[in-house]
């Protein structure tokens, strides 16, 4: 899996929100996008996500050195965020059945393992509309962390947790596979400076401004 930005640019009316963006982001490696609030780091994510369109420049998708059309990228990419929405007429266990039809786990894990490993039994038949917003921000990352996909997308992945909820995220993340290509957006050293390959890639997004 490799993302390629050439001159990437997005801007609402007339403010550039980044342009001139060239990157080359390849499976086996992990890249933080790092800035303060409003610097662009989530318009980013969501941009290389294929989830905003660009206003300027061209990001390709390639996979087994293969180009990949666009409407078949969301089969190979997951995404967290606590902008994010999930199904909240749904319980737990809906979800993930839910999920799971058009997104399949890793290791063929079935929901309630899932559940167990996400540490939330207790609410398993629990509409998602009465979880806290850190029970909902776990739900999140565990889909992202569970799901068999090439391309993991954390933006602020530690929003609305706990301690507890943060050391959980901080376990699961180091057990992704090495092959996946990771990208994290955070503005909280505490989100990546523990992960050797994500440490190792810190981009700065204000330099494209």
């Amino acid at each position: 899996m490799i993302i390629t930005a050439q001159q990437l640019g997005k801007k609402y009316r007339r403010e550039w929100i980044f342009r001139g963006v060239d990157l080359t982001l390849s499976a086996g490696n992990s890249y933080t996008f790092v800035g303060p609030n409003g610097s662009g780091k989530s318009t980013l994510l969501q941009v290389l996500a294929g989830m905003q369109p660009s206003s300027a420049g061209t990001l390709t998708y390639t996979h087994a050195g293969q180009p990949l059309a666009d409407e078949h990228w969301y089969r190979h990419m997951v995404l967290a965020a606590p902008y994010l929405e999930l199904i909240e007429e749904l319980t737990l266990t809906e979800l993930l059945t839910f999920h799971g039809r058009f997104k399949p786990f890793r290791a063929n894990a079935n929901v309630p393992e899932l559940i167990d490993r996400m540490q939330l039994s207790h609410a398993r038949n629990k509409e998602i509309k009465f979880y806290s917003s850190g029970m909902k921000q776990r739900v999140k990352l565990g889909l992202a962390f569970f799901s068999d996909a090439q391309l993991v997308m954390l933006d602020e992945p530690t929003a609305n947790l706990d301690w507890q909820g943060a050391a959980w995220y901080k376990e699961h993340v180091l057990q992704l596979p090495p092959d996946v290509l990771l990208l994290i957006g955070s503005n909280q050293p505490s989100e990546y400076d523990f992960f050797p390959r994500a440490h190792a890639n810190v981009i700065e997004v204000t330099q494209w401004k």
